[in-house]
């Protein structure tokens, strides 16, 4: 079982919620907006879009299906967006929404790139994965940046444990000082390496 004490209906809602955080943010893209760029410095909107894209496309594989992430290989690598990146998106994001609220879906094993995890964890880095990419790409299309409360508290909650680890992977830039009394969300981004 995951280390955090999240019910699986409170886990599902916060995952539904990231989600729609990040749907709101791709609809809001304008045309001549993919290619400007983000704070994740080597990454276009497009780029970034295709990331959080990609990834939701590997949960039905992963975890309905049980397939190992050797077995679902290359399938998911490079621009999965296609012509339509909006409705690409939005279908993936659905299915992979419907993947983990599937009865007894949060109880199974998933094969990540580190070996097995619980699916319940894994839905939990989903979740802090959305949140932060939201930010990135609200900053990126000078979107609100405001990320919900309980989003950020999940997030805080479910890096903190291996925000130190996080800068070495390369995924994430060294974590950045916050001014005392810094409001929650500035203190997340901080963590995850952003400059507000």
């Amino acid at each position: 079982m995951a280390s955090h004490a999240h019910s699986a209906r409170d886990l599902l809602d916060r995952h539904a919620e990231a989600l729609q955080l990040f749907t709101d943010r791709v609809h809001a893209v304008r045309d001549d907006q993919w290619s400007a760029s983000t704070p994740c410095t080597e990454w276009s909107v497009r780029d970034l879009v295709t990331h959080l894209t990609s990834e939701q496309l590997w949960v039905p594989m992963l975890l309905t299906e049980g397939r190992t992430v050797d077995e679902v290989g290359d399938a998911f690598d490079g621009d999965v967006l296609g012509d339509d990146p909006v409705t690409v998106w939005d279908r993936a994001a659905a299915e992979a929404r419907e993947a983990f609220a599937a009865p007894g879906a949060l109880k199974r094993t998933v094969n990540l790139s580190y070996g097995d995890s619980a699916a319940d964890a894994y839905c939990a880095q989903m979740v802090s994965d959305a949140v932060v990419h939201s930010w990135d790409l609200s900053r990126a299309i000078g979107s609100d940046e405001r990320l919900p409360e309980e989003l950020v508290e999940f997030t805080r909650r479910e890096v903190g444990p291996y925000v130190k680890g996080l800068s070495q992977t390369g995924l994430f830039a060294p974590p950045v000082k916050t001014e005392k009394g810094a409001d929650p969300q500035t203190e997340l981004l901080a963590l995850l390496g952003r400059q507000i």
